[in-house]
């Protein structure tokens, strides 16, 4: 069989797969229940992206911003009548049904080694990590983890997705379980609503922008990596002193910019474009938009926030008597509810909070409740439906078990 015949069938495979986890969602189907529940595995697997939608630059020739890098977390629960959090003696593995390499619709690894210094394989990412592979145990956490994923948002065809499935799979001490969740990606991030010019690429307009109004020498020293003079937490990158960190200098300099371009919302000139939807969860739903949350592009480009650590939080707007929301110090995706189970875990991701408008998003909590939207059928980890009413804090005590 030829690679393109190999490719072909992988693919028919994921479509009949995901299909068919998609029918196990429908009433009247072997493996749902007389309440409308799919019969359970004994481990209960939920798996989410980090940060709700990942960008990438379109392109790396002349600099970049965000390379390929995605981030899968996992809780287990052993389902039973007090289901557990396992966090150790299990095998955690992931695979990109529609995606099998990605080296050939980037050019990240052919500039990785000018711009990180390190001469990367194609299809590995910056933590060694490939397009399958094996989550890494946090047992503190108590969730497993695979960081730097190198996905793009191209199929094996070709195809634009920026919400690809991952199959992620479990097999331990205490039995087997898997799961089928989002794994975002854009690479609309390309600037090229404002920077163009004749005869040359966006990047290096980009490139002679910065150095006409800066006096620098960036044209000249392609490719450059932002991050390598301006801070940025998202990649762990420190900047250089008295240098502005990156999403204080592009959110100040662009604030009184994009009027020009009329958009209903000028987030998405940026975040990640205007074809990716990044946010599409509950709250969009409910017409409350990007700036209802993270304010406008000079608060957002203020000193007074760490870029990425100083995030909009739950508790801001939401309050409920007896109700916990993020602790403190913590950002959402980070933080723990009910039994320890991170909120992330029944929520969904950050921009992707169920029930969302993508119905992608919305396999996971169907394949394991019956519908969209909260994780919030108790007998979707308990063995039984529990007496006691829920409460939406670490333990029924307030504190952590």
């Amino acid at each position: 069989m030829t690679p393109g015949q190999r490719r072909t069938a992988a693919l028919t495979l994921a479509v009949f797969f995901v299909c068919g986890l998609i029918a196990l969602a429908g009433s009247g189907t072997p493996g749902i229940d007389d309440d409308g529940m799919r019969g359970q595995p004994e481990l209960i697997v939920i798996t989410y992206n980090d940060l709700g939608m990942h960008c990438m630059n379109e392109d790396y020739q002349d600099l970049l911003i965000l390379p390929p890098y995605n981030t899968l977390r996992a809780q287990i629960l052993e389902r039973k009548d007090d289901p557990e959090l396992l966090e150790n003696g299990h095998t955690v593995t992931f695979t990109l049904p529609t995606q099998h390499d990605a080296a050939d619709r980037t050019s990240f690894w052919t500039h990785a080694e000018e711009l990180f210094g390190v001469d990367l394989p194609p299809d590995v990412g910056l933590t060694g990590n490939t397009l399958s592979g094996t989550f890494e145990a946090m047992p503190d956490e108590r969730f497993w983890e695979v960081t730097g994923v190198p996905i793009t948002p191209f199929d094996d065809f070709g195809r634009l997705n920026p919400y690809p499935l991952a199959q992620v799979e479990v097999v331990g001490e205490r039995g087997v379980g898997s799961t089928t969740t989002v794994i975002p990606v854009s690479g609309e991030l390309n600037c090229n609503l404002c920077h163009e010019a004749d005869g040359i690429s966006v990047g290096r307009d980009i490139l002679q922008d910065h150095d006409r109004i800066h006096g620098t020498d960036l044209d000249a020293n392609r490719p450059v990596l932002c991050a390598s003079c301006h801070a940025d937490p998202a990649l762990g990158a420190p900047g250089q002193p008295g240098i502005s960190a990156l999403s204080h200098a592009i959110h100040t300099a662009h604030a009184d910019r994009l009027g020009v371009l009329s958009l209903e919302n000028e987030c998405y000139s940026c975040h990640p474009g205007l074809r990716t939807q990044c946010q599409r969860d509950v709250h969009f739903v409910n017409g409350v938009d990007c700036n209802s949350c993270h304010g406008s592009m000079l608060d957002v480009g203020s000193t007074k926030r760490t870029p990425w650590v100083d995030q909009p939080r739950c508790g801001d707007c939401h309050e409920r008597p007896g109700f916990e929301f993020e602790q403190p110090g913590r950002l959402f995706k980070d933080s723990v509810g009910h039994k320890g189970v991170m909120c992330i875990t029944c929520h969904g991701s950050p921009h992707a909070i169920g029930p969302a408008a993508s119905e992608t998003d919305n396999l996971q909590p169907t394949l394991l409740q019956g519908h969209s939207g909260v994780l919030s059928e108790c007998t979707a980890c308990h063995a039984e439906q529990p007496e006691h009413p829920f409460f939406h804090r670490v333990s029924e005590d307030g504190d952590d078990d």
